[in-house]
């Protein structure tokens, strides 16, 4: 079979207009034929997110050997792993796993991930879908002017964020202790607002709640050119929103989108479980390199060998 023929015969299916496709008919593991590889994640450079169903067969060690197909595994640089595992970090919704707030994954480091796929092992009989949003979408539709400041613009990300921006804060014990472990090595990175994507050549916003301020402005004039950036990228039309069931895949382009958790299931239990694979440093429109300001490079590869460890 040729990888052509396995191409044509994905069963996908689109969600949303502009994001989101679920393939069916594809049982994942580290055993996906090359071709079949090849096609999913051509469809994913489409559509920015893929959807699998009925995925139950996977446990943690087959979740990592699949993710591996996309790149290098890395584990959170402050999260540790979750037991037994190399690089799956467990969000789980009784030790503060909620983020209910629109963000890309781990823009405070530097190269941050390049994919993420999330497997759902425990969801709540109604509430906990997960919304994305097509951030080259969104950067398309800014006004010709907006746009040419975008483009323009740097901010500072880093993971000790101001949760009360945008939800109350923890009323947990797990919670608290969950935001004390991730923010345990403070990381600050400088990003700019505008990245070029390096295989689609598309470009797309880099923003979310870990952006602390824009680079040479003041704080209120950054809250304001953030909000407005951000708006743009959550309009309903660049998003799709997923009702999980348990034993479903997502997988996405961390460097095309970001995503919302929403926090509507009250005591009910949700468990997810996440591998991310190792991204590359974000370039400018004008060629400019990310760059790295606290802690500096070997602080950081020393914090993520231990909690890989």
């Amino acid at each position: 079979m040729t990888q052509s023929f396995e191409q044509q015969a994905l069963d996908i299916h689109p969600v949303a207009g502009r994001i989101g496709a679920e393939i069916r008919g594809i049982r994942l593991g580290a055993d996906v034929s090359p071709g079949t590889f090849d096609a999913i994640r051509a469809a994913l450079l489409r559509h920015k997110v893929l959807f699998f169903r009925q995925q139950n067969h996977l446990d943690d060690t087959a979740q990592e050997a699949f993710g591996k197909r996309f790149g290098t595994p890395v584990a959170h640089p402050t999260v540790p792993a979750r037991d037994g595992t190399e690089y799956l970090l467990e969000l789980d919704s009784q030790h503060g796993g909620r983020a209910n707030s629109w963000h890309t994954d781990v823009t405070f480091d530097l190269a941050y991930p390049q994919v993420s796929v999330l497997r759902a092992v425990k969801v709540p009989a109604a509430g906990g879908d997960t919304v994305w949003a097509n951030t080259a979408a969104a950067y398309q539709d800014l006004p010709e002017p907006l746009r040419g400041l975008a483009d323009k613009l740097w901010a500072l990300h880093t993971n000790d964020y101001d949760y009360a921006a945008s939800r109350p804060l923890p009323d947990n014990e797990g919670a608290r202790r969950y935001r004390e472990v991730f923010t345990s090595t403070i990381y600050e990175t400088e990003h700019p607002v505008v990245r070029v994507h390096p295989e689609t050549g598309e470009r797309t916003l880099v923003l979310g709640h870990f952006v602390k301020k824009l680079l040479g402005y003041s704080s209120v004039d950054s809250a304001h050119l953030v909000s407005l950036l951000q708006g743009h990228a959550h309009r309903l039309e660049n998003t799709v929103r997923w009702r999980w069931e348990a034993g479903d895949v997502a997988i996405w382009d961390n460097r095309a989108t970001q995503h919302y958790a929403i926090n509507d299931y009250g005591d009910a239990h949700r468990v997810v479980r996440r591998v991310t694979i190792a991204g590359d440093v974000p370039v400018s429109v004008d060629g400019q390199p990310s760059r790295a300001i606290k802690p500096e490079p070997a602080v950081r590869d020393a914090a993520n060998e231990r909690k890989v460890a």
